[in-house]
């Protein structure tokens, strides 16, 4: 039986076993590349790299739109060398998906 309701996508799982806590300052290289993404708060981070992973355009651009994804701003990542940060980080090459434990 394949169908299973409760059945786990290998690609979730996948994202969600290399999702970690990670100082931000350890993220600086991919910053300073344009390619560390900020995920909002509220926002699941484990969907939006789903979404992404997927290429499921109109979810993307709508998070976009809204600024609930967006690069990394210089504002936020001074922000986050002052105070030392910790991120939830995950990869969804050749992005840096970053969201704020706060």
């Amino acid at each position: 039986m394949t169908d299973q309701p409760n059945a786990i996508d290998p690609l979730q799982a996948k994202l969600e076993s290399e999702t970690a806590k990670i100082p931000w300052r350890e993220l600086q290289r991919f910053f300073a590349q344009g390619r560390a993404i900020q995920v909002a708060a509220g926002v699941d981070l484990i969907e939006v790299a789903l979404a992404i992973s997927r290429d499921e355009r109109p979810q993307v651009e709508g998070w976009l739109a809204t600024g609930a994804v967006e690069r990394v701003s210089d504002a936020q990542a001074t922000d986050w060398i002052a105070a030392d940060a910790l991120v939830w980080a995950v990869v969804v090459r050749p992005w840096v998906l970053v969201q704020s434990l706060d």
